[in-house]
């Protein structure tokens, strides 16, 4: 018996200092991360006072990055490449006030993010980054797919700058809406004749990259969730709860353009999960039909008088041409 209470005791140790040394690590982590873009802040502060005292632009074209890179190499070695002496110059210049800086983000986020020449976009990137905790690798992509432009798209002036300054908020149903979705991680080509159930199973092989895409907050609930009505069985291709809005959000995939017979439907199954579906504490379900071609005039008038939370977009396979994204926003801003 006091062998048992003895290797219960010495397992409860082990346990503790595992955890003791994990939490460690991480503060270690979060603490080195710190020291770094503290450091290379300062840095960009040093280049810029000399320039301005030396009354010295450096442009990217200057010699004195050049050889600065050069010299900090051959005396501090690796990490000072003219690419990375150019960033930590620009790293001052956009975040000249330090309290400004997240130490929730590395020194590789700060890199990526200094790409972005828009003020406002970056800042929408930024702010994202630090509420959903996105890694480098997940920013890249983001940025990639364009995603403050194709939620910027569907707003006002007011609320692009409130968006940039905020980052995306989601209050109520048209916040969780983007139009495109890009599904470009599913691997699927537009030459390829695929179905919709291939389309289902290659969302559902890439889950976790889809519901990053869907947005904070979603839940995966079921796919080809039955519906029965009478003696006729129905399936809503893939079912969400959204932990925010505390509404259920049921999305049909459509590999054609959209039609008024798929936005019936789709209204119908929303009456049957708002009857049969919700319980206390829920709100009204949210439809999303996902097309590959949608027509604007007929979604307008198939969604015309429908008093629940219906939406049509569309969905891309490749990354959308932000140029064009963008011109559209300048000519909104």
């Amino acid at each position: 018996m006091n062998n048992q209470i003895t290797s219960k005791n010495y397992e409860r140790l082990l346990s503790n200092i595992g955890s003791l040394l994990e939490e460690g690590r991480k503060r270690a982590v979060v603490q080195l991360n710190n020291i770094i873009v503290d450091t290379y802040w300062n840095i960009g502060r040093q280049i810029v006072e000399f320039e301005q005292k030396g009354k010295e632009k450096a442009e990217y074209g200057s010699k004195l990055l050049e050889n600065l890179s050069k010299d900090l190499k051959l005396k501090h070695g690796k990490g000072f490449s003219r690419s990375n002496i150019i960033y930590m110059r620009l790293f001052y210049i956009k975040y000249q006030k330090s309290e400004t800086l997240s130490h929730q983000l590395s020194w590789s986020h700060y890199f990526e993010l200094l790409k972005i020449e828009d003020d406002l976009e970056r800042s929408f990137y930024e702010n994202q980054c630090i509420k959903e905790k996105w890694s480098v690798r997940e920013l890249k992509r983001q940025k990639d797919s364009a995603l403050f432009h194709r939620i910027a798209l569907s707003k006002d002036k007011k609320r692009v700058l409130e968006l940039a300054q905020k980052g995306h908020i989601v209050k109520k149903a048209e916040d969780l809406i983007k139009d495109p979705y890009v599904l470009e991680f599913l691997g699927l080509s537009e030459e390829h004749k695929y179905s919709e159930a291939e389309l289902e199973q290659k969302i559902i092989d890439n889950l976790q990259k889809f519901l990053l895409e869907l947005g904070r907050g979603f839940s995966f609930v079921a796919r080809q969730f039955r519906v029965t009505l009478g003696n006729a069985h129905y399936h809503i291709d893939l079912v969400f709860y959204h932990r925010i809005l505390k509404c259920f959000v049921l999305i049909d995939l459509k590999i054609n353009e959209v039609s008024h017979l798929d936005t019936g439907q789709m209204n119908m199954y929303l009456n049957y999960f708002k009857a049969e579906e919700m319980t206390a504490g829920d709100n009204e379900p949210v439809g999303i039909i996902l097309s590959a071609e949608k027509d604007h005039l007929l979604v307008k008038y198939a969604l015309g008088g429908i008093s629940n939370k219906l939406f049509v977009s569309k969905y891309k396979l490749y990354l959308p041409s932000k140029e064009e994204l963008e011109r559209e926003i300048k000519r909104l801003l």
